[in-house]
């Protein structure tokens, strides 16, 4: 008998407002993920209360002792890959260095970053590839994949963001499709089916779910088979972000989903 076609992990920010709320960090992230029955964890870099070594050791010996994956870091707020300015995009570049170090201490294969790229800005994408070739060359290095996901700005846009992911022409260089994240012009389905030959990790946003178990924004079965036909067999993470459903309630409805599609 086959086995699945891909594997379920789970985005730290699922557990965002948890975490806010100082009901977990993300050693207790690790625990659940454990708990649930969830093989891997999508780290998120503004949730680490510090980049110490130690702390790194900690958080990898848990991820061990759990038998959780920590797959990726969620980079945020590490300045803007697309500014006008030629220092500050290098800066901004030089900022996520510490996190391809780290994501190489804790065995993560990628860290997620932001374009910076905003609509009406016709240089974006020249200077987006100027920033994003010099991190991959120092991520190459650390043996650290770079992936951009559909996360706001001209990066939600297919038409601007794979032309960014051939200019750059690294094979360390992917993206990270996430099933919404894109605005209501953009077909979703489409979009994550142009985004998938280049993806190193995939996003299964969810909000909300109706009696059978099924999302009631998206059509899962129809972005599964996507997903599935662009011979993807990584992991696919699950990212709750609905208020109806506590947010444990809605993992596991999540993951229920995603199980019946394996």
């Amino acid at each position: 008998m086959p086995g699945p076609k891909f594997e379920i992990s789970l985005a730290a920010w699922s557990m965002h407002r948890m975490f806010f709320a100082k009901e977990i960090d993300q050693l207790g992230m690790v625990d659940l993920c454990h708990e649930l029955g969830i093989g891997g964890l999508e780290l998120v870099n503004t949730f680490f209360p510090s980049p110490q070594y130690g702390y790194l050791k900690q958080l990898r010996k848990r991820a061990e002792d759990a038998g959780v994956k920590t797959l990726l870091i969620m980079c945020d707020a590490e300045g803007s890959m697309a500014g006008p300015e030629r220092a500050s995009r290098m800066l901004a570049a030089k900022n996520h260095h510490k996190w391809v170090d780290i994501a190489a201490v804790l065995g993560c294969h990628s860290i997620r970053c932001n374009t910076g790229a905003q609509e009406g800005d016709p240089d974006a994408l020249d200077r987006c590839a100027e920033s994003f070739a010099a991190l991959v060359e120092y991520a190459d290095a650390a043996g650290v994949n770079i992936i951009i996901e559909n996360h706001g700005g001209l990066s939600s846009d297919p038409g601007w963001l794979m032309p960014l992911i051939e200019k750059v022409n690294h094979p360390r260089f992917g993206t990270l499709p996430d099933f919404g994240n894109f605005p209501d012009t953009i077909d979703c389905y489409d979009a994550v089916r142009r985004m998938m030959p280049r993806a190193k990790a995939v996003s299964a946003k969810c909000y909300d779910f109706d009696a059978a178990g099924n999302e009631t924004k998206i059509d899962y079965p129809r972005m599964m088979k996507i997903v599935d036909e662009a011979g993807y067999r990584g992991y696919v993470g699950i990212e709750y972000e609905g208020e109806r459903l506590p947010e444990r309630e809605g993992i596991l409805a999540c993951k229920a989903l995603l199980e019946r599609l394996q």
